[in-house]
């Protein structure tokens, strides 16, 4: 488990929605840093991650690093930073939202070792958490370098255990002990065994997962100014949701219903969950970009304006019918010698698409590992038909000679009449598609690079199921 607050990277994240957590009337809290004079400090919250910083507030240290940040207005709880010179170098410290004036002082050589802290339980109970952190950090340090260190380090951790969870349970109430279950892992009991004596691994992946999100309170708007928010939702999209539509859209909605009681919230996740499937890194993922337009955004719960769903309800109707799985539209073309030719006339096991630009320089390159694929696989049920989007003849011949793709279907559109932005979604060039026998979908925006391995895995797959 890892227990610990840190900032790496300093900048300020404009949310889609204001935040209204938890205000107070005012607030005025003075420091004292030793090693800190005649010098501008900035305090703010962390925002929902380590790289994003909100300041509030700004106060110059005096010749004996003394400064007040104080306002009339609310402050929102949270994680705060009071930031160095230089960015470099920062205090943190917990505003709960009640606790409205107290004083902090320590220096710059241990801010952490030499902190006291005066009119907040919570920082109390915060930096004695850090100072039992940093102690039992050190202590390993040097057991490191003795005998017998593995026995000692594993003593060490269950001091600090035991430590933690008394700290924890005599203080249930507090945003402190409420951040550091936050910034844990869920707790797996002992598995089961299966019958050939070694632990559920299915099982305890499970428990994990099901219990990944117990100690996040998201009516509680204060966790979205700590650092723990975002690199939660990264990693459980990431890890521990199978990467296929269905998964991806159950597990979605019942984290998106978990913050029904608090708006700011549920627009920070929607948002989160919609941009990272916009374009995907997993193929076939962009259908809960989709779910997500349709169900959030189109429905009117999210709130955009009404150029913003006109925008999305256009993406929405372009990605639909190219979604994997789905058939590929109907595909007209005519050919160099004049002739017509379509997607659905040219049977083949697999068709490649390659929609490209005679003009476009990645397409120039890639063109000849197109070929290189195709004449490898030609042989095996693959087609490729290489589609141009431009309409320049002349450039489009010289583009098919110049990359030696005489042997592929080629095509383009004479008539000037097919869209390939709105209805194959050919945003960038080149785009590719691989198609099964039926037609239908099997990858989308593949990089040309990626189709022998894609094949072979694919192939693989359908195997199996067979």
């Amino acid at each position: 488990m890892k227990y610990f607050f840190r900032i790496s990277v300093l900048g300020v994240f404009a949310v889609l929605t204001s935040l209204s957590q938890g205000f107070c009337q005012g607030y005025e809290i003075e420091a004292r840093i030793k090693g800190i004079k005649d010098s501008s400090l900035i305090l703010g919250h962390y925002s929902r991650s380590s790289t994003q910083f909100v300041p509030k507030d700004t106060a110059k240290a005096d010749a004996e690093g003394r400064m007040v940040f104080k306002g009339d207005k609310d402050l929102p709880g949270g994680l705060y930073v009071i930031l160095f010179p230089g960015n470099k170098n920062w205090v943190e410290f917990i505003y709960n939202g009640s606790e409205r004036k107290f004083s902090l002082a320590t220096d710059t050589l241990d801010v952490i070792g030499n902190m006291k802290i005066i009119g907040s339980k919570e920082n109390e109970l915060f930096y004695s958490y850090q100072k039992e952190l940093k102690n039992k950090a050190a202590e390993i340090e040097v057991i490191r370098k003795g005998s017998d260190a593995q026995t000692k380090i594993a003593a060490s951790q269950a001091g600090f255990k035991a430590f933690r969870d008394k700290l924890l349970a005599e203080n249930k109430d507090s945003f402190t002990t409420q951040m550091l279950k936050m910034s844990g892992d869920p707790e797996v009991p002992e598995a089961p065994k299966l019958a050939n004596g070694k632990t559920d691994s299915i099982w305890v992946f499970n428990y994990y997962k099901s219990h990944y999100w117990d100690d996040y309170n998201f009516s509680d708007s204060r966790i979205m100014n700590t650092p723990f928010l975002e690199p939660r939702l990264e990693r459980y999209f990431k890890n521990l949701v199978v990467q296929v539509p269905d998964s991806l859209i159950k597990d979605a909605d019942n984290l998106i219903a978990k913050t029904e009681s608090n708006s700011d919230m549920k627009a920070f996740v929607v948002w989160y969950i919609t941009n990272q499937y916009e374009n995907p890194k997993t193929v076939g993922t962009e259908a809960l970009w989709v779910h997500m337009a349709e169900k959030y955004y189109l429905s009117g719960q999210m709130g955009v304006s009404e150029e913003i769903k006109r925008r999305i309800a256009e993406k929405v109707a372009t990605l639909k019918p190219l979604l994997v799985n789905k058939t590929f539209p109907a595909l007209g073309l005519t050919d160099p010698d004049g002739n017509k030719v379509s997607l659905q006339s040219a049977a083949a096991d697999y068709t490649v698409l390659f929609f490209y630009a005679p003009t476009c320089g990645h397409c120039k390159e890639s063109a000849p590992k197109l070929k290189q694929f195709y004449d490898k696989n030609k042989d095996k049920g693959v087609k490729v038909m290489a589609i141009s989007i431009e309409h320049d003849v002349k450039e489009w011949k010289s583009f098919i000679v110049a990359t030696h793709l005489e042997g592929v279907i080629n095509g383009y559109d004479p008539s000037k009449q097919i869209d390939f932005n709105r209805k194959f979604d050919v945003v960038t060039t080149p785009t590719v598609y691989i198609l099964d026998k039926n037609k239908k979908i099997i990858a989308r925006k593949m990089p040309v690079e990626q189709l022998e391995d894609f094949l072979t895995y694919y192939k693989n797959k359908t195997a199996k199921k067979i």
